[in-house]
């Protein structure tokens, strides 16, 4: 059986006056790059000796079949890795290219979601990396913004009993982390002045917000982190007993402005959580380090020719909270062990298990609905 996602992130259309070459970073699917990378050719070479066609295509790749592009691109066949290479080098990559493609490949193809995360992480990382060598993504600004590691032992500040020893946050970060990832992140928070230590006690503490302008943030960053947020969600699902997380899931037809008062109504509980969560840390430390991320995101496109309905102020019984922090999808933590267990749909903790939404995990946060 073929995968096929024609429709899930097809990437930029390419319109017949289009003169520009498909990009390959800007596709989540790679039938779909193909298929506009065929057309580009297809109009670059009108009015020469030979039009570009998929024998042509064939050739350059050393495939026997002429019409091998065209299954491909209609989903009735399937790219193996060896294929992979050759595709590459007809569509004229080089290696960092042709590696990006062969994630994307895989990504598309994958039909079990566990693995298509998989990949989607493998394909996140590779083009930020490529981003970054390029110079596209400022190093320096990406270098000042910390990773995950390093959200989570910000808040461990506030949760009880925490040695911030290398050795014992390993053990409650559960393994997740290397040694030298945890040292970096916290040489990282201290040197910049995130974190300082007490002069008397030596105790760590919090000096300032992680991140002083969210809207500088570049949007490759806010993807990868919140993917690997949510990817740790993903292993506690399988890793976690049900009585210490919390996962629930609604799948609903909505109309744009019901979709609209619904994100507005997660907005007004995310703030409500993190304000009192921020009250009742004042009060005690918490006790293990949560992830809570709130996800609403469209399975289906809209059928063409539909009239869309149009789009009203939500008018709700929710009354706007005083001004604070915006904490979307990402994060509530309330300090023993570090757990990260995002919810598709997310419930408001007990009084007595209340968590601490970190500055940093809030600013990177707001920063992400900067991008929505």
């Amino acid at each position: 059986m073929q995968n096929n996602h024609h429709e899930f992130g097809k990437g930029k259309e390419i319109s017949m006056g289009s003169v520009s070459a498909p990009v390959l970073s800007d596709y989540m699917n790679y039938r779909q790059f193909l298929a506009d990378f065929y057309q580009f050719k297809r109009k670059s070479s009108k009015g020469s000796l030979r039009v570009y066609n998929y024998a042509v295509f064939s050739a350059a790749a050393n495939i026997k079949s002429p019409n091998y592009l065209k299954m491909i691109i209609e989903g009735k066949r399937n790219l193996s890795d060896d294929m992979i290479g050759k595709f590459g080098k007809a569509l004229g990559f080089m290696k960092d290219q042709t590696d990006e493609f062969r994630l994307l490949v895989h990504f598309t193809q994958a039909m079990d979601p566990a693995e298509r995360n998989m990949y989607l992480k493998k394909l996140s990382e590779h083009r930020v990396a490529g981003k970054l060598k390029s110079g596209e993504i400022d190093r320096k600004t990406w270098e000042k913004v910390p990773n995950w590691v390093a959200w989570i032992i910000y808040a461990m500040v506030d949760q009880e009993g925490v040695s911030f020893d290398t050795t014992a946050l390993k053990t409650l970060l559960r393994g997740k982390a290397s040694e030298d990832e945890i040292e970096n992140a916290l040489t990282t928070l201290i040197s910049s002045g995130e974190l300082r230590r007490d002069e008397v006690t030596g105790e760590l503490k919090k000096n300032r917000s992680l991140i002083e302008s969210p809207e500088e943030i570049p949007v490759a960053l806010v993807r990868k982190l919140q993917s690997q947020l949510m990817y740790l969600g993903l292993e506690s699902l399988y890793q976690d007993q049900p009585t210490d997380r919390e996962f629930g899931t609604l799948t609903l037809s909505l109309t744009k402005s019901e979709f609209e008062e619904i994100k507005f109504k997660l907005r007004q509980m995310r703030k409500a959580l993190h304000k009192d969560n921020s009250i009742a840390r004042m009060k005690e430390k918490g006790e293990r380090v949560y992830q809570l991320n709130i996800q609403l995101f469209p399975v289906t496109n809209a059928v063409e020719g539909v009239q869309k309905a149009t789009v009203i102020k939500p008018s709700l019984d929710v009354k706007a909270e005083p001004v604070m922090v915006e904490t979307p999808a990402p994060v509530v933590v309330a300090p023993a062990e570090a757990v990260a267990t995002p919810a598709a749909e997310a419930q408001p903790a007990k009084d007595n298990s209340r968590s601490n939404v970190s500055s940093l995990a809030a600013t990177a946060a707001s920063a992400a609905d900067l991008f929505r």
